[in-house]
């Protein structure tokens, strides 16, 4: 109760008070007024009329105004704290005027009447003060002015009156207030501390709010990007879907892919991968809009969700594409990417979010293996290819592999002395059900369905054996898949195939693309070097397709590089020659043996020739073919593994393409 004659300085009190005011300060003139009349009508007959009228006319006419002053004063839910401390300062002050002039009015009309008259002043005044000391119990200032002002003076009056009956009245009446108002500050103290806990109450509240919001938020939120995540883009996606079907208007949902972000990420490492992904979201949120929610779903992966008019999806999809190849500045480092779309219709592609999803990731795929860079929209001919995967998955699913799966070897030559110097495996597969499928799909398509190990083991099974059955010894080149090179299991069982077919590991190539070591480039490590503890050679395959091929020539225990048919094609060009010339360089000074792939014409073999290169396969001269055409191939050739070769070597590529022209039949 320290300081009861000040003002509160905390706003939730001060508007506590005020509001409290509002609705008890009208009740206490009220009090007022009621009282004074029945004062005014007891003395009529006694006092002079300008007492009990005139004066008391006043009196009602000054309660009046206030409580209408009161009843219509601003809301304590709109007053501001300042107006409300104001208020408090003029009730406190009108509380001991009003009480002064009610006490010297009671004093007046006490000179007249009988001792029933003058006990009803004194009832008058107790009551009142009793009253106003219960209704300013939210103003304790105002309520001890008034007591103050009234108790004084009447107990003064009483003592020097002398009648022992009112003078004990008074000193009741005195001792009852100062109980009353002991007790008022007590209910003081705990109005305050009720609005402190209240106000700390609402501010913990309001904190926990905050933080929920936040937490939801963080919870929604790509902390690297500042993007929306994976669970609130398919929260948005449920609920626009609900929409889209209650309305009857239509979305559309993207599925947009990074190109070659993982080469970057292993060549600069994970720290610039995190701030070009960051890059790459600050560049999408100026994207969005109410009818356009992009996300980050994991990885390099990024959702659309599109609500506004679905004609201009397309458009759209591939304005963001072109935004992300826009190449990125970050420690000025100059970084490129690509990116490429897959986009759904609802209802055109499907009506739940499942399907949806998966056609736009399959129009994304189809995409990405068909002209990277660009935007697909789910159509027919993707529905056409789904429902063949899917009849692929079926015959593969029931397939006996060792019946259906057959091998077709091409030959790897030497250039310089036209010796074959070993064959590449290439699976086959003709399904009873489905016909003839070709390997880039049944090979995806088990590995989409846990069925890769089965496949390799089997394919690999029979090249070796066939490759123990020929009747002299050339090297064989296989190809391992990501899943292959990275589950030890199979290696194993690689392994213990080599063994029960009687060939020297050394003798086996295995061949991996940059997209087997990307997908977990340690477990690729691992993997390579468990192959040439057992003494297997590892080639690198299709090399020159990626951003990364010169860090794997760096950081990988290779032996061979099979450079992309692609430069082989395209080696009259000039560019290609160029890097062409330099690989091969390259190889050499490495210590690697280098292989061009793709080699289909004379034209094409004199300039590689030209350029270095001492090992070459391709359909000029000859095509995969089985082992019983392989060996007759080889025979009709006449290649062998020695002799004079040098001499002889521009007779025997002429040979080979003969050979090649007069078997193509057997070569299917």
């Amino acid at each position: 109760m320290k300081d009861v004659f000040a003002f509160s300085q905390e706003p939730e009190i001060i508007l506590a008070q005020y509001a409290e005011l509002k609705r008890q300060v009208p009740l206490l003139y009220a009090l007022l007024v009621l009282n004074a009349c029945a004062v005014g009508y007891t003395h009529y007959g006694f006092a002079p009329g300008w007492t009990t009228l005139g004066f008391l006319g006043v009196l009602i006419a000054i309660c009046g105004w206030r409580i209408v002053a009161w009843l219509t004063a601003e809301k304590a839910e709109t007053i501001s704290v300042g107006a409300a401390r104001s208020q408090l300062v003029r009730t406190t002050a009108l509380a001991g005027i009003l009480g002064a002039v009610f006490i010297a009015w009671s004093l007046l009309i006490d000179q007249y009447g009988g001792p029933d008259e003058r006990g009803h002043v004194a009832l008058f005044i107790a009551a009142t003060v009793i009253g106003c000391i219960f209704c300013l119990v939210y103003l304790p200032q105002a309520a001890m002015l008034v007591t103050a002002v009234v108790t004084g003076p009447y107990l003064l009056y009483y003592l020097l009156r002398g009648d022992p009956v009112f003078v004990a009245m008074a000193l009741n009446i005195a001792l009852v207030t100062g109980v009353m108002v002991w007790v008022l500050l007590n209910s003081f103290d705990g109005f305050t501390a009720m609005i402190r806990s209240r106000t700390e109450l609402g501010a913990k509240q309001a904190e926990t709010e905050r933080l929920n919001a936040e937490n939801a938020l963080l919870a929604h939120t790509d902390v690297l990007t500042g993007l929306p995540n994976r669970r609130y883009f398919f929260s948005r996606f449920e609920e626009a879907l609900q929409n889209a079907k209650a309305t009857g208007s239509q979305l559309a949902v993207g599925v947009f892919d990074l190109d070659h972000f993982k080469p970057v990420n292993d060549t600069y490492g994970h720290a610039m991968g995190d701030r070009l992904l960051s890059e790459v979201g600050r560049r999408l949120a100026g994207m969005a809009s109410d009818g356009v929610l992009l996300a980050r779903l994991g990885g390099d992966e990024f959702g659309l969700l599109f609500t506004d008019d679905v004609g201009s999806i397309p458009a759209t999809g591939q304005a963001i594409c072109d935004m992300l190849a826009v190449p990125f500045f970050i420690d000025g480092q100059r970084v490129a990417l690509g990116c490429s779309a897959g986009i759904a219709v609802y209802p055109e592609a499907g009506d739940s979010v499942h399907e949806l999803f998966d056609r736009s990731d399959y129009a994304l795929y189809h995409m990405k293996s068909t002209k990277r860079g660009g935007c697909a929209l789910f159509s027919l001919e993707h529905e056409t290819l789904i429902r063949s995967e899917r009849a692929i998955e079926a015959a593969l699913q029931s397939a006996d592999l060792e019946t259906e799966l057959s091998v077709c070897y091409q030959p790897i030559l030497c250039l310089q002395t036209s010796r074959i110097l070993g064959i590449e495996a290439l699976g086959r597969w003709t399904s009873p059900m489905i016909g003839a499928v070709p390997p880039d799909r049944f090979i995806t398509t088990a590995e989409r369905l846990g069925r890769i190990q089965a496949l390799t083991l089997a394919l690999f099974g029979k090249a070796v054996h066939e490759l123990a059955q020929l009747p002299f010894e050339l090297d064989l080149s296989f190809n391992l898949s990501a899943h292959d090179i990275c589950a030890p299991d199979t290696l194993d069982k690689l392994t213990g195939l080599i063994r029960q077919a009687g060939v020297n590991p050394r003798r086996i190539t295995f061949e991996l693309t940059e997209t087997a070591l990307m997908r977990d480039f340690e477990a690729a490590v691992s993997g390579i070097e468990h192959l040439r503890q057992l003494g297997a050679r590892v080639a690198l395959d299709d090399f020159g397709t990626g951003y990364s091929s010169l860090g794997y020539l760096r950081r990988l225990p290779l032996d061979k590089v099979k450079v992309d048919r692609s430069f082989a094609i395209n080696v009259e060009e000039a560019s290609n020659r160029t890097i062409l010339s330099a690989v091969v360089g390259l190889c050499r000074t490495l210590g690697l043996e280098c292989v061009i792939e793709g080699v289909e014409s004379e034209a094409q073999l004199n300039i590689l020739i030209a350029l270095g290169y001492q090992q070459a396969q391709g359909y000029y001269f000859a095509k995969p073919m089985k082992a019983g055409a392989l060996l007759e191939w080889i025979q009709q050739a006449g290649h062998d593994r020695a002799g004079n070769a040098e001499a002889a070597r521009a007779t025997r590529i002429r040979s080979i393409k003969l050979a090649h022209s007069s078997n193509e039949e057997s070569a299917a």
